[in-house]
């Protein structure tokens, strides 16, 4: 089928490099002649028809900057067939032949059901910083967010030098190891909590004993947040008030959710946008843009609509064993 307009927007949580994938997707389509037409706010905005025009102007100088122009939001509604017949009329009413959606596994389980149900073309590109989507190894803004999480870490470390302080450094990521163990290995911390594993208190307090023994004044304990965010002071309490260890928290939040896109990411999500826009082309849909062995590539939709913990778990050992 040959395409005269698609559309495209960004759902769930918001990511350093999405600006990059829809530079990408407008100036490839228009490239090969095709109208593209912005939908702000996810699905909520298709769902209340709030839509620009694209043009190569709309998408200047926004490949350095965080965050979406497109802006981004979580739509419930989404999940019951009746909206998702609404996006679609909204959808051909505007003339608009294919969508291309960049986010995680929520919103690709969004555009699985626009095809499966009404066999809209879709295509996804992935877009989170927890890089937990089934199927690919990298994910638009987990590059940023970890450089964002080192720099940070580096600076808390600076501090607990100089007050001999043990630090509780809580990253993003919910149930997805990636972001602690990748920050937890470059910055050299002396523990790495993940999500997903029961806190050994005992141990923890032992690693740090040791370090002191050996004449190290202070440690950097990175947690990850896990399904929800604080958990460092539970840990933290536990430590207070069972073993008697002073700890401080931080917790980064939302600062790894923005920033300027690294060079990793702009790359990556200018090739996720340009192959989105080249396999709608192709008639090579429903797909999304992945990274297998190093390479963008197109998995098909179905493959994709879970979150998984697989990218970085194998390097756990590594953490562990650095962290002596």
């Amino acid at each position: 089928m040959k395409f005269s307009h698609i559309a495209l927007l960004c759902s769930g949580g918001d990511s350093p490099g999405m600006n990059c994938a829809i530079r990408a997707v407008v100036r490839t389509a228009i490239y090969h002649g095709i109208q593209v037409t912005g939908i702000k706010r996810g699905y909520a905005g298709l769902l209340r028809g709030e839509f620009q025009n694209m043009s190569l102007s709309s998408v200047g100088n926004i490949i350095q900057r965080g965050g979406t122009i497109l802006q981004t939001s979580r739509c419930p509604e989404f999940m019951k067939e009746t909206f998702r017949k609404k996006a679609v009329d909204i959808l051909k009413a505007q003339g608009i032949e294919a969508l291309v959606v960049i986010g995680g596994d929520g919103s690709f389980n969004g555009a699985k059901a626009l095809w499966d149900e009404h066999q809209f073309p879709v295509i996804g590109i992935p877009g989170t910083i927890d890089n937990d989507i089934s199927n690919t190894e990298y994910t638009i803004g987990f590059d940023t967010a970890v450089q964002t999480a080192i720099e940070a870490v580096d600076r808390i470390r600076d501090t607990a030098h100089s007050h001999a302080r043990t630090f509780l450094v809580e990253v993003m990521g919910r149930n997805s190891s990636a972001i602690a163990l990748k920050v937890g290995v470059c910055t050299g911390a002396e523990n790495v909590l993940l999500p997903h594993e029961k806190v050994n208190h005992q141990k923890l307090v032992d690693d740090i004993q040791r370090g002191i023994a050996r004449g190290k004044d202070s440690s950097i304990i990175i947690v990850a947040e896990g399904p929800v965010a604080g958990r460092s002071y539970e840990i933290q309490q536990v430590l207070k008030d069972m073993y008697h260890m002073d700890t401080h928290v931080v917790i980064l939040g939302h600062i790894q959710r923005g920033g300027s896109p690294s060079s990793n990411d702009r790359f990556i999500s200018s090739q996720m946008g340009n192959m989105a826009v080249e396999a709608l082309i192709a008639g090579d849909y429903p797909k999304v843009t992945v990274v297998q062995n190093g390479k963008v590539l197109l998995n098909d939709l179905a493959n994709c609509t879970t979150k998984s913990d697989h990218n970085f778990s194998e390097y756990q050992k590594l953490a562990q064993t650095l962290s002596i």
